[in-house]
């Protein structure tokens, strides 16, 4: 897979933050969800946006650099279903979920966005969040859509969404294909403790590290007013980094002991050799999140997984080179991917 950036954005900073905040998500219309809240088997909540009916074709973006044989239409087959499992405090409003989305309703394709646990806008009611390795939550939420969906389905994790995925791939074997035709992961930190090191440093410390801080701060301190004792919220305060919060909360409120026992058990790299469903992992060299000495080899992953490491795009980036400057190219090449393998 090739993908080349555009020229003004040079680095893998650059291209993670303008892809974000200033490019293009949509060919046409902005995508449009309809919400459907689901019961959890543990009495909580979490919300799915359901992409609605996407009507006539869309227009197709300029300037996409990835290769045209990653653009081919879909074959006629039952309408599958693309689920697009969200990264660290992300929603369908995250840029590359309405990307997806806009991709996935060019295609004739139905397209759901889960939340994780407290995403959606409204806590959740139980003790528990969400975290990189919930394999579990993933299961439940995938079989269900497996079982009221007629057709196909496949999956697309972002981030953190994509390690989870991954790390529920693996867990699965062979199993997996009795509910998924395909999954892809994108960007994901499949090794959790270099990712983590790597976000706690320098710029990146100062700029993503603390964004994600912001809100995810708040929310746990509303756990806490939920549910009294259930961490120590000086030390959750006192938390300047990714690892210090993982260890105050994520990890001990999720059942790991501590973020080391957390990063280790939940991070999807090692299991990527029992992976037996059509898989594809992509990430970036230059994403700043994510050391490339970390990034997964062919002999850590099962014949069934296809490793796409093109030299740029940043964290989830992706930026077109043409005119408007869209972040489509890359869920195009994606869909793509999931769709041979139907």
């Amino acid at each position: 897979m090739n993908y080349g950036a555009p020229w003004w954005l040079p680095d893998g900073n650059t291209q993670t933050i303008w892809a974000a905040l200033r490019a293009r998500r949509f060919m046409g219309l902005p995508p449009v969800f309809r919400r459907e809240r689901w019961a959890t088997p543990d009495g909580d909540f979490v919300d799915v946006d359901w992409l609605a009916d996407a009507g006539p074709q869309r227009l197709q973006p300029s300037g996409a650099s990835f290769p045209a044989s990653a653009m081919r239409a879909t074959p006629a087959l039952a309408r599958p279903l693309l689920v697009m499992f969200h990264g660290l405090e992300g929603s369908s409003a995250s840029h590359y979920a309405q990307a997806f989305a806009d991709v996935a309703g060019s295609r004739g394709w139905a397209c759901a966005v889960p939340h994780f646990r407290g995403c959606s806008g409204e806590i959740n009611l139980a003790p528990r969040a969400y975290h990189s390795g919930d394999f579990a939550e993933i299961d439940w939420m995938l079989r269900r859509f497996a079982g009221q969906h007629n057709g196909p389905v496949v999956a697309v994790g972002i981030s953190l969404g994509g390690n989870a995925l991954m790390r529920w791939a693996g867990e699965m074997g062979a199993q997996a294909g009795q509910v998924v035709a395909a999954v892809a992961s994108v960007c994901a930190p499949l090794d959790l403790a270099a990712s983590g090191r790597a976000i706690g440093r320098g710029f990146n410390r100062q700029v993503y590290t603390r964004m994600f801080l912001k809100t995810m701060v708040p929310k746990a301190l509303q756990k806490l007013a939920q549910h009294p004792g259930l961490f120590d919220r000086e030390a959750l305060l006192a938390a300047r980094d990714l690892y210090a919060f993982d260890h105050v909360f994520t990890g001990p409120v999720h059942g790991f002991n501590g973020v080391d026992d957390y990063w280790a058990r939940a991070s999807a790299k090692p299991h990527l050799g029992r992976i037996a469903v059509p898989a594809l992992a992509l990430n970036a060299l230059n994403d700043p999140f994510i050391p490339p000495g970390s990034l997964p080899q062919p002999a850590d992953a099962s014949p069934q997984v296809t490793l796409w490491q093109p030299a740029q795009g940043g964290h989830v980036g992706f930026p077109s080179s043409g005119f408007p400057a869209h972040v489509r190219a890359m869920p195009e090449a994606v869909a793509a991917f999931l769709s041979a393998q139907l």
